[in-house]
Parts: structure tokens; sequence; C-alpha cells
């Protein structure tokens, strides 16, 4: 039984079924969970690659780049799916990455490595770009409360995934650690069991529509978010690529450095399951504009501050910095029309472009004046997305 011949069908939201499906949004919720677990790999482990086949830092740093390369398909993968069935994207995405990466540890030398790294990053893109318009049909008009349920699993994964690679590691070895991959191969069957009969028609085999034409019915909503993503993303590397860096010079505890950035992506967590709830009642461009002020002012505490005021600045940071995803895609799918997956392809990939420049740009004025200080011009430089906050549509289409 398909969940529309369970439920009504609201043909003014373009054929969506009606209400909150909740057990189906849990279901992509877990195998978002599952999915970015195996996906957070590399980071933890690549000290250990290194040294196994003697890797340059170049070499190391390129492997990150050839797993996020295959971000730029975005909007093609996103085409695909507006044109067929876009669950089986999802449905095989969490064993398609899993094989892969559970498999760095046997890579024979850099050459294979880079393409088992590739090939997860496909995977990635094909899970990202249809997941959230899954999420948005079976919202219904709730799409901020499921993008929130959602993009939980997505920051719990970030936060557990590398605990999960180590010990894995710590247990079986590098090379003997890809049994794990069952639990990729375990998901993707419960997908299917889950998802084989569901028809979240709304596709356009008959009528293909170019990617120029979404992005001009979508330009008015992706280049304010694509101002607000450099903005927003000037805070978000110092606070995730640098912060254990900057724990590290200040307090000299390399424990207290880790732990910082595990607390940091919790504090993401619960704001992510507050902002697109409230989203759905206050309205998309109020909660951005709640974040957009609230992130900078956190920042900028954490950084002047010392002590508790340190510790506080740092739990608020999270919470208002990480909790803008959920209401971005939510916003997306309200404004999509008939190319919904086309038009998430097209902000994912505008917000890849957006978060590999910044870091580059952070770690630059990182080396010029300091950690501390780049946290302070990283705060002011978030207040410029308000006024793009402003220039987006207040109410849904």
């Amino acid at each position: 039984m398909s969940i529309t011949a369970k439920h009504p069908v609201d043909n003014h939201s373009g054929g969506q079924p009606a209400g909150f499906q909740t057990p189906a949004i849990f279901a992509l919720s877990v195998s978002h969970f599952v999915h970015d677990i195996y996906s957070s790999f590399l980071a933890p482990l690549l000290p250990l690659l290194i040294d196994k086949l003697s890797m340059s830092l170049t070499q190391a740093g390129f492997l990150t780049t050839a797993m996020q390369i295959p971000a730029l398909m975005n909007p093609y993968i996103g085409m695909l799916a507006d044109r067929i069935s876009l669950r089986y994207f999802v449905i095989l995405a969490p064993m398609l990455t899993a094989v892969p990466m559970s498999l760095i540890g046997v890579a024979p030398g850099y050459g294979a490595l880079l393409l088992l790294l590739f090939a997860a990053g496909v995977s990635v893109a094909a899970f990202h770009v249809p997941a959230p318009v899954m999420i948005a049909r079976l919202a219904g008009p709730k799409k901020g409360r499921g993008m929130s349920f959602f993009m939980t699993g997505g920051e719990l994964a970030r936060a557990i995934g590398p605990l999960a690679a180590v010990s894995a590691v710590s247990a079986m070895g590098l090379e003997g650690f890809y049994p794990v991959m069952v639990g990729g191969m375990g998901a993707s069957v419960l997908l299917f069991l889950r998802f084989r009969h569901v028809d979240l028609a709304f596709h356009n085999a008959q009528k293909k529509i170019p990617l120029v034409a979404t992005w001009r019915a979508m330009r008015r909503i992706l280049l304010p978010l694509a101002a607000i993503l450099l903005a927003r993303g000037s805070m978000h590397a110092a606070m995730t690529a640098f912060l254990p860096t900057f724990i590290k010079i200040q307090s000299g505890n390399l424990w207290l450095a880790g732990a910082a950035l595990t607390f940091f992506e919790m504090a993401g967590v619960a704001g992510v399951l507050t902002a697109g709830p409230l989203s759905d009642r206050l309205g998309r461009r109020q909660m951005l504009l709640i974040s957009l002020l609230g992130a900078p002012l956190c920042v900028f505490v954490f950084a002047a501050g010392n002590g508790w005021l340190r510790v506080a600045g740092l739990l608020f940071a999270g919470f208002t910095l990480l909790s803008t995803t959920p209401v971005m895609l939510a916003l997306i799918q309200e404004h999509a029309g008939s190319s919904p997956a086309a038009a998430n392809g097209m902000f994912m990939m505008i917000s890849f472009l957006a978060r590999s420049a910044i870091v580059v740009v952070v770690g630059v004025i990182a080396d010029r004046v300091g950690l501390r200080n780049t946290y302070l011009i990283s705060a002011f430089a978030g207040l410029a997305g308000i006024p793009f906050v402003l220039m987006l549509p207040k109410h849904q289409a």
C-alpha cells in the first residue's frame, strides 16, 4: 500500500500527500544519519591513510576535493530526479556510500583511494539532492518541521561519525574495518521496504525543463541565499574548521579542543530541531533574520569572552549558526515549482562553492591576524547577510 493510497492528496500543492507523514520522515531522517556517518569517515582516518600510503599533505588535501567535486553535478542530478522516480536515488545512496567509504582502508594506492572517494561523492550528491524533495512532499504544509527532522540526522552524524570510524578501526584495524559497510546496506534495504510502493509523482517525464529555465524561475530566491551563505560561511568556517585549533592554542588541552567541536555540533542539533518548526509558524524570512542577528553576536561573545561566557557564546553560536539550513531547504521547496530537485541541486551546488571558497579566505585571514581576530571579523561579516534576508519573499509562493 502506498502513502498516496493511504492519505489524501492535496491537488493544490503539486500532488504531494497531505499532512505530516511522521513514519516516512523518520525513516528518511534515520537514513540521513546512517548515510552521513559513512561520509564523515575520511577526516578522522586521514592520518592513518597518510602513513599507509606515504602521502604528502597536498595529496591528502586533494582527497577531500575528490569527494566534493561531484557536488558540481548537483543541478544535473536534480534535473534527472525531477524526471524519474527520485526515491531510488535515496534508497540506494546509503549502500553506495557505505561500500566505498568502508573500503578506503584496503585501497592499494593513492589512485584507488581517489576513485573510492569520488564514487562516494557521487552517491553523497545523489542522496542529498532528492531527499529534501521527498521530505517536502511528506511534510505537507509543515516543511520546516520536516527539514528539521531530516537535518538532525545529518548533524548527529557529523558529531558521532568520527567516533564511529575511530572505534571501528581500533577494534578491527585500518584494513579490516570494511565489514561496517553492512550498516549502510541495511539502511538501503529498510528504505526499499518502506518506500518501494510510494509514488511521489510530480515528475516531468514528458516535459524536460532546462536548467536555465529553473535558474530564471529561482534566481530571486537563489541569489539572496547565495549572499547569505557567503556571509554565514565566514562564521561557519571559523567555528568548524578552526575551532579545535583555536581552543588548543588558548587552553593547551587537546581533549578540550575536540570536546568543544562536539558541544558546538550538539548545540547545532538543538538549533536545527527548533528552527524548522518555528519557521513554519513565524515565516522563513523571519527565522533567517533571527539567526543572522543572533549568530554574529554569539560568535563575538565567544571570541571576546572568557570562562563560562565563552562557553555560552560557543553553545548559542552553534544553536543559531547551524539552524539556518532546514529553513533554507524549506524555502527552496516552497518556490521550486515544477523543478524541485533541480532547484535543490542548484542551492546545494551554490552552498558547496560558497563553503569551499570561504574556508580558504578565512584561513588566509587567520594566518595574518590570528584566530581570535578572525572570529571577530567573521562576526561582523555575518551581519552583511541581513540585507539579503530582507530581499527574500515574505510569504510562500
